[in-house]
């Protein structure tokens, strides 16, 4: 496959971050262990991870905006472009010494995102997507999944816990859901979650809560995989709302209408 300049540039940064990342996942699990526990450590190894990412996008574009996980956001000159990184998506999955995790970055031009990245180091999996250029794992071209209906479909979640989200809300959708359809997962690293739905793993995906940089690249790899990714509305407001609903075309459309089905009365 050939990559443009710029997607060259974010694969080598995930690349590079993965590496780092790589290592410290083995320093973790020798960690989990201790009485201290290794929440420091990993802290460290994501912000370590964020820089060698910023260093690299800034280097290779110095005047493209930055929006990242762990540090302030930075306004670049340019003002068309932005990048929008999280180093280390899955953090209590590397915490846990769990190998679903990765680094995943977007290229945001005019609002609109044209280029993604998601690298899980610890699987040596690459996925990458340009507009217009379709989506790939490593060097194999991806597709969405062909089924056409939930009752055959492998459906993915986020599961909000301890001080994240509404608890009731998501039991009510998950209630919903989990009656129409073959099975669940909860990865614990909504890049994969997403990247696992333009390589046909998962057949459809609904989150709520989540941040610009949780999703902006795995939205490219399912559009370019030739699904839909939305709001809850069916809308693009998606990295603003932070609500997400995705899969292909039927998928897409029984999910949305699974999880905003209103709770039955008494």
């Amino acid at each position: 496959m050939a990559r443009s300049a710029l997607l060259n540039v974010m694969v080598q940064a995930a690349v590079k971050a993965g590496k780092s990342l790589g290592r410290d996942f083995g320093e973790v699990q020798n960690l989990q262990v201790s009485v201290k526990g290794p929440g420091d450590f990993v802290s460290n190894a994501d912000r370590k991870a964020e820089k060698i990412v910023r260093d690299e996008l800034l280097k290779a574009r110095p005047t493209y905006g930055f929006l990242g996980d762990e540090s302030e956001e930075i306004k670049g000159t340019d003002g068309a472009h932005r990048w929008i990184v999280d180093p280390l998506d899955g953090t209590t999955n590397f915490l846990h010494g769990i190998p679903m995790f990765a680094v995943s970055i977007a290229l945001e031009r005019n609002g609109e995102i044209v280029a993604g990245v998601v690298f899980n180091p610890a699987m040596d999996e690459l996925y990458t997507a340009e507009r217009g250029g379709g989506a790939f794992l490593n060097d194999r071209r991806l597709r969405v999944g062909a089924r056409r209906v939930l009752s055959d479909s492998v459906i993915g979640c986020g599961v909000p816990h301890l001080g994240r989200g509404n608890h009731g809300k998501f039991l009510v959708e998950l209630r919903h859901v989990m009656g129409e359809v073959a099975g669940i997962r909860r990865l614990g690293s909504p890049a994969l979650d997403l990247a696992y739905i333009a390589a046909g793993r998962f057949d459809g995906f609904w989150e709520t809560g989540l941040a610009p940089w949780d999703m902006a690249a795995g939205i490219l790899l399912i559009r370019e995989a030739g699904g839909y990714a939305t709001d809850w509305n069916g809308g693009t407001d998606i990295l603003d709302t932070g609500a997400i609903v995705a899969g292909n075309e039927y998928i897409h459309k029984a999910l949305i209408e699974t999880v905003k089905r209103p709770i039955p009365a008494k």
